[in-house]
């Protein structure tokens, strides 16, 4: 455990909003984004279903005075995962997105990444281990 700076804690934040936004609208706008962007809408829908618990997860995180480690450094190599598999997903060819699709998912990467990134600043910032009790 350790004493998240504020810094961390506002990261974390940021995300848990950016992914709780997503996460609705791909549950419950699936369908028009799987036209807007010509991805498979099961894919949208299950990534939201996904977010729903990451957005629990990581707003439990920014609530917290002090975090577990471990759990910000996993949150931090998924997001960082999430970015390097959403790039690599466009060029796998599962997916056949338009140009408006191919901008969405470059545009989430990036984001995810920034969090990462951010995140691990925090983390970085952040203060000594606290002695479990």
């Amino acid at each position: 455990m350790i004493d998240a700076s504020t810094f961390l804690r506002r990261a974390l934040l940021a995300d848990a909003v950016f992914s709780g936004v997503a996460a609705l609208g791909f549950i419950f706008g699936a369908g028009a984004f799987a036209t807007l962007f010509n991805l498979p809408e099961a894919l949208l829908r299950e990534t939201g279903l996904f977010l729903v618990a990451y957005t629990a997860l990581v707003g439990w995180l920014a609530s917290r005075a002090v975090v577990p480690k471990a759990i910000v450094l996993l949150v931090v190599i998924g997001n960082a995962a999430w970015t390097v598999g959403s790039i690599a997903l466009l060029f796998s060819g599962a997916v056949s997105p338009n140009l408006a699709g191919e901008l969405m998912v470059v545009a989430q990467a990036i984001a995810t990444g920034v969090f990462a990134e951010l995140q691990y600043v925090g983390l970085r910032r952040s203060g000594s281990v606290v002695a479990a009790a």
